[in-house]
């Protein structure tokens, strides 16, 4: 396991489309160990292998529950809105309001590449968007409300 470089968000590679994931493989399995553990490292509560430099459709997410690994991921329902600050691992420091939906159902494959789905609400339905989008190449930065903002940090 090993913490990766984090690409920041003038890297063209995170305006590309990411290709699916065929089969696991250990290079794949490496991949996943490290996003976590650079995601964790980073105290982000999402990472999109693009953001790590590879252009599969693998995204790593933990909102405090345990990590959800998805594999090839697609969006299938969304329910409801909620608007609020967003931020991106690949954007250190700022924020800015974004609207997603308070609801999401997502479909994908898991590390076995067996398929299943998973449903969000809030904040899960939120980072389930934005990194989805990463594999698009789609930035939080072109879905924001009245620009970025620096995030305040609190001391825990």
């Amino acid at each position: 396991m090993a913490i990766r470089t984090i690409r920041l968000e003038d890297d063209p590679v995170l305006g590309k489309k990411c290709r699916p994931v065929e089969k696991m493989t250990d290079k794949i399995h490496q991949l996943i160990d490290d996003m976590l553990d650079t995601m964790y490292e980073a105290n982000g509560v999402g990472l999109a292998a693009p953001q790590v430099g590879i252009l599969k459709k693998v995204v790593v997410i933990d909102v405090g529950d345990g990590p959800i690994v998805l594999i090839n991921p697609q969006i299938l329902e969304t329910e409801g809105e909620q608007t609020g600050d967003e931020g991106c691992l690949s954007v250190p420091g700022m924020a800015g309001e974004v609207t997603r939906p308070n609801y999401v159902k997502v479909k994908a494959m898991n590390e076995n590449m067996e398929v299943f789905e998973v449903e969000g609400t809030e904040l899960l339905a939120r980072a389930f968007c934005h990194e989805i989008d990463h594999l698009d190449g789609i930035m939080y930065t072109s879905l924001v409300k009245g620009g970025l903002h620096p995030v305040e940090y609190q001391d825990e």
